[in-house]
């Protein structure tokens, strides 16, 4: 499975590529819509991104945990050394340590992930502040030939921007097809 990134001009080109999507057997939880104007969505009953596509979330989680790992090893390292209790620490001790700092770690990279815009949507800033629609398409295999021959087909006002081989992965570069 792929997501497929698509720029639209206008609210209503997005409606009708919806639309278009859904008859060719796309149904709203492999077709996401990002634009800075989220009421004209709803008002239209388009399906809007969700804040794990638009957030930076998971990466930043993910890397808050791995430093907050990294930061607990030293924790626990540090207290196998110097013995600040007095008394010997068991394993399930430095297992706690490790495990907390970690946590902190994690939450700590979840807080700038929540402050943070994705980093494959921030490939589209300038374009979706400019009032453009970024439409993501969560396609098999199967079906990418279909919908790329709809799409250039009917719509050329429409941008193929980008293909996401790897979008389960939030360090995976997006590939970026247009020069925007």
């Amino acid at each position: 499975m792929k997501c497929i990134y698509y720029l639209s001009p206008t609210l209503k080109s997005t409606q009708n590529i919806s639309d278009d999507l859904h008859s060719i057997g796309i149904d709203d939880w492999f077709l996401h819509i990002h634009n800075k104007d989220e009421s004209g969505l709803v008002k239209q009953h388009l399906h809007s991104s969700n804040y794990l596509e638009t957030l930076d979330l998971i990466r930043e989680g993910l890397i808050g945990a791995g430093l907050g790992l990294m930061a607990g090893l030293c924790a626990a390292a540090i207290t196998s050394v110097t013995d600040p209790f007095g008394a010997p620490v068991p394993l399930i001790g430095y297992v706690g340590i490790i495990f907390l700092i970690t946590c902190f770690g994690a939450w700590l990279g979840g807080l700038a992930g929540v402050a943070s815009e994705n980093k494959k949507i921030a490939n589209f800033h300038q374009e979706i502040v400019s009032g453009q629609y970024l439409i993501l398409v969560y396609a098999k295999n199967s079906q990418i030939n279909n919908i790329q021959i709809m799409m250039s087909n009917k719509y050329p006002e429409v941008v193929l921007a980008g293909v996401d081989a790897n979008f389960f992965n939030p360090f995976a570069d997006l590939k970026l097809i247009s020069s925007l």
